[in-house]
């Protein structure tokens, strides 16, 4: 019986299943964003996210631990130098997945999993929309800020024809 066991097993055996979880690991931190089908990519997620966790504190303890899941020097030192002062402000979170249509050959759903921070477009998206506030048809208070500084504005020249 299945009780209690709720991770996607990918049809793979434990062996099988932690090595391709942890290569797409590698090359997630290596490349930023990678593509895979849709199911490889939530399992990655529940796998990538806590050793990203892991990563905001720097010490020996974390570095083993991180490593004996990864089994790379490369990555492990990506994670804690770059990533891990890009994410320390980020409570979780820092995967982003994102469906990208279906493969030609089998139509197996595709995505695209990429670390949140270091996707430059999308911080340059968020910065544009923080400036704007909702806009209504009637205008409301805008309408009336006009307005008020259409007579004010009229008032300076008003006044320097009289002093003339």
């Amino acid at each position: 019986m299945r009780h209690n066991k709720k991770f996607n097993h990918l049809s793979r055996k434990k062996g099988h299943r932690d090595a391709l979880l942890t290569n797409l690991t590698i090359s997630l931190i290596e490349h930023k964003r990678i593509f895979t089908t849709l199911a490889k990519a939530k399992a990655l997620r529940v796998f990538a996210e806590p050793l990203i966790t892991r990563s905001k504190k720097d010490d020996m303890a974390n570095r083993r631990l991180v490593f004996s899941y990864l089994q790379n020097k490369e990555a492990v030192k990506e994670l804690f130098g770059t990533i891990a002062e890009k994410v320390a402000a980020r409570p979780g979170g820092y995967t982003r997945i994102l469906k990208t249509g279906h493969r030609l050959g089998d139509n197996a759903e595709m995505a695209m999993i990429e670390l949140v921070d270091f996707n430059e477009n999308m911080l340059a998206a968020d910065d544009k929309k923080a400036g704007k506030s909702r806009r209504t048809r009637r205008g409301g208070k805008k309408k009336a800020e006009a307005t008020e500084a259409a007579p004010a504005a009229e008032a300076p020249a008003a006044e320097e024809k009289e002093a003339e």
